[in-house]
């Protein structure tokens, strides 16, 4: 997956049949699924892959035990059917996560034990593993540092864990296999119209060159997220808003505040939410919340009651509390709900079910939904955009596909996240002795992964790298902070850029890790 590549299409006045804005989750799940159909797809983002939402979630393929408190039994079924098939289909980029409930009294042990057997039966051939009663001493086994008093037992069940931003970067690629392009930096600057007033193309501006470009196609999707909003008055300056964005924060901590592979999950908080603690790449993440905002940012800063908020609610289930001190990172992702009906509606009671309209042009919608039904959400939105075309139809199969980098075999290391592709990062490590070493001692990160991710997966600038092919901006703000310049000088040599675009990268990534700081909260 090579940008320069890429952009060749755009000069060769190819005309598309699909053409894609937005390159999270949505966006680059229907460019999968169009360029396997065998249309023509172009994709372009005017960031970097999953740079938004997609890659700041609770790094969750589930089906969401919360909503069957909410009655909402289809998106259950839904979200299990599609996290089995992303098993299925990825194999080398989920895994199967134990997650446990403490109860404090009888009533809730009853209460969550049937909600979890019925999770259970809704599972189906989907299952993960069955659910299963724990004792006290089990629990507290499973679970060290987990709040002993009036502690009267559990209850396990089992989810999907995965890297949000990897699993990005795999459907890119996956979709570049299958024959379409796929731009990041590339902005959407105006959408054009026929005399008619429906859609004929896009004009767009590189952000990495500057140079414009203006392209047709036959279809044209929005899958811009929280950005919708903006790209529909690209199309229709009067169009009402279809958005009602939410803010949710999670909180990196060292695992020692929960040292077990096993995750918590606090089934309800004090506003009726549900609060979930972590293993994740030896850290451990509490989230999250769900804050109605009015301003789209692409760093949105935590709030501080949200802070308060998650570190008094595991507080109260944690032996040793954790505290302002103890955060090595903060992470805030936007959810792009559908508008609320109700003026004072809150963000926990509006669907997470998706949303797909076309405007009078004939431009494509598609708003909602979460990580776990991507697929479903991008078969189902280009089945709508076709109905709506001269395009012949041709049938998804996507259920079907594996994704760039499938193998069964799993590597007992973090290298199990390139898949298939391990061996050839390796062949590219051992090709030069210096490219073995690691770009810091507490991580297992090697010099020649810096290669591999701007040869291979696009990566343009220090953000890419250190926030999503690496996750130290996740992980750990000081340390990503502390390898930054020697990794902007390993990228500088391999691109070919100069010590001004070092230092300018080295800047701007300091003021974007400001947004991962515990001191960004206000």
């Amino acid at each position: 997956m090579n940008r320069k590549t890429n952009l060749q299409y755009l000069s060769n006045g190819q005309k598309w049949d699909i053409m894609v804005i937005g390159g999270g989750a949505t966006g680059l799940g229907i460019a999968l699924d169009a360029a396997s159909r065998g249309y023509k797809t172009f994709l372009c983002e005017k960031g970097d892959f999953a740079q938004g939402t997609s890659s700041k979630s609770t790094k969750l393929i589930h089906g969401g035990v919360r909503y069957l408190k909410q009655g909402n039994i289809k998106l259950v079924l839904e979200a299990l059917k599609e996290r089995g098939i992303l098993f299925k289909n990825a194999p080398h980029l989920i895994h199967n996560q134990e997650f446990i409930i403490p109860f404090y009294t009888w009533w809730d042990f009853l209460l969550y034990s049937i909600g979890l057997r019925f999770y259970d039966t809704l599972s189906g051939k989907w299952s993960m593993g069955k659910s299963k009663n724990l004792s006290r001493i089990s629990v507290m086994n499973k679970l060290p540092n987990v709040k002993t008093e009036k502690l009267k037992g559990g209850i396990r069940y089992f989810d999907g864990q995965f890297d949000d931003a990897r699993l990005a970067i795999s459907l890119a690629q996956t979709a570049v296999d299958y024959g379409a392009c796929l731009i990041n930096y590339m902005e959407t600057t105006a959408i054009t119209k026929t005399g008619e007033g429906k859609i004929r193309g896009i004009e767009l501006i590189d952000h990495i060159t500057g140079q414009t470009y203006s392209i047709q196609g036959k279809i044209l999707i929005n899958a811009t997220g929280v950005y919708s909003n903006a790209i529909a008055k690209l199309d229709d300056a009067m169009a009402k808003p279809h958005l009602s964005p939410s803010q949710g924060i999670h909180l990196v901590l060292d695992k020692s505040f929960l040292p077990s592979s096993s995750a918590l999950m606090i089934p309800e908080t004090p506003d009726g939410r549900v609060l979930f603690a972590i293993p994740w790449q030896n850290k451990l993440i509490l989230g999250t919340t769900d804050t109605p905002v009015n301003d789209i940012e692409l760093n949105p800063a935590p709030l501080k009651t949200e802070i308060d908020f998650i570190l008094n609610t595991a507080s109260s289930y944690l032996i040793h509390k954790p505290a302002y001190k103890d955060i090595e990172s903060i992470y805030v992702g936007l959810r792009p709900l559908a508008a609320r009906t109700k003026e004072n509606s809150s963000t926990k009671e509006i669907s997470r079910s998706h949303k797909i309209w076309v405007s009078d042009s004939g431009m494509v919608n598609i708003i909602g939904g979460k990580w776990t039904t991507y697929r479903i959400m991008a078969e189902e939105t280009l089945n709508f955009a076709l109905k709506k075309s001269d395009l012949p139809f041709l049938a998804c199969l996507t259920t079907q596909i594996k994704l760039h980098g499938y193998t069964e075999d799993k590597p007992y290391d973090y290298t199990a996240i390139y898949g298939s592709d391990r061996v050839s990062v390796l062949k590219l490590a051992h090709s030069d002795e210096k490219l073995l070493e690691k770009i810091h001692p507490e991580y297992p990160f090697i010099q020649a992964e810096i290669l591999w991710a701007i040869r291979n997966e696009m990566a343009m600038n220090l953000t890419d790298l250190l926030g999503r092919r690496f996750r130290w901006l996740f992980l750990n703000v000081a340390i990503a902070r502390e390898v930054a310049p020697g990794v902007a000088k390993i990228m500088a040599e391999e691109m070919g850029m100069g010590e001004n675009w070092q230092n300018d990268q080295i800047k701007e990534f300091y003021e974007t890790s400001n947004h991962y700081l515990a001191a960004a909260a206000h």
